[in-house]
């Protein structure tokens, strides 16, 4: 390849995140062809192979500069697009901060799902507000695996169910996941699962199934959000937790634990959403020549 392939990589409260600056264009022509652009991203997250990360991120121009301050591609280890991704945008935030591609702290994105809005609080903790979740459906009851279960779902950019379960570190994730995730209910797609434990008024313990990663992650930004959102609604908390207040403490399998600050009107109506993580930059770096090649490569040999 004649240009070299430099990324930054950071992680989202353990999502970790590929990024690439494509503010000049010279990945457009990549991310303009699904095939090109998913052989792409799945060999640069492949664990062991490539570089090992949730998800790729380029980070381009907006189309309306004076509504957004950086337009963002987000694509999932199994090479296809999500139109948002709450880690994600969080180390995007940072990524862009540090970058000094805006002046002061906070950031507008743009993301096929609408506008995300990111500040950085201090050096690691970053907060940002997602387009408003729609497509609630609380109460659903469906079996899957051999076990029945209650869900809520909401779309929060992507959708996702909430499984509530009484002990999530007992939760077989790979197994009870994949099962909801491809259950009919929610073809021809399918749905981001996070089984969730209430362990206290404004506090859960999340884990999380990912489509496009086809797996547990060690945090899922959206699917805390939805979790916190549904649960606030299904347990009635007190106003304090969705008054944006109090943030409901989600703890995520890496250990940290996620706020979620939730603004909702008496009649249900939902304002914002927002979320604090920690963001760790974890290093910068530059794809040899070789491992480019097989990214870029139109077959294998």
């Amino acid at each position: 390849m004649a240009e070299p392939i430099d990324f930054a990589k950071l992680s989202g409260s353990g999502n970790d995140h590929i990024c690439l600056a494509n503010r000049d264009g010279r990945y457009d022509g990549l991310v303009g062809s699904p095939e090109r652009v998913g052989r792409f991203v799945r060999t640069l997250c492949q664990r062991g192979m490539g570089v090992g990360a949730d998800g790729v991120i380029f980070a381009g121009r907006p189309a309306n500069p004076a509504e957004a301050d950086i337009a963002v591609r987000h694509f999932d280890p199994d090479g296809t697009e999500a139109e948002l991704c709450g880690n994600g945008s969080s180390c995007l935030v940072r990524w862009v901060i540090e970058n000094r591609w805006v002046a002061g702290r906070e950031v507008r994105i743009e993301t096929p799902s609408g506008i995300v809005r990111g500040r950085q609080d201090a050096d690691r903790c970053i907060h940002v507000c997602i387009p408003k979740p729609f497509d609630l459906q609380p109460g659903i009851t469906l079996t899957a695996a051999g076990k029945r279960w209650q869900l809520d779902y909401a779309v929060t950019g992507t959708p996702h169910a909430v499984a509530y379960v009484d002990d999530v570190a007992a939760v077989d994730v790979a197994r009870w996941g994949a099962a909801i995730r491809r259950h009919k209910r929610f073809a021809p797609r399918g749905v981001n699962v996070s089984f969730t434990q209430a362990l206290a008024v404004g506090e859960l313990a999340v884990r999380t199934f990912e489509f496009g990663v086809e797996g547990e992650t060690l945090a899922c930004g959206t699917g805390s959000a939805t979790a916190a959102l549904m649960a606030a609604r299904r347990f009635h908390w007190p106003s304090d937790y969705t008054c944006g207040g109090e943030p409901v403490r989600v703890h995520v399998r890496s250990g940290d634990t996620l706020k979620v600050y939730l603004l909702i009107e008496p009649d249900g109506t939902i304002v914002k959403v927002c979320l604090e993580s920690v963001v760790r930059f974890l290093y910068t770096g530059r794809l040899h020549p070789e491992l480019a090649a097989t990214a870029l490569a139109s077959t294998s040999c």
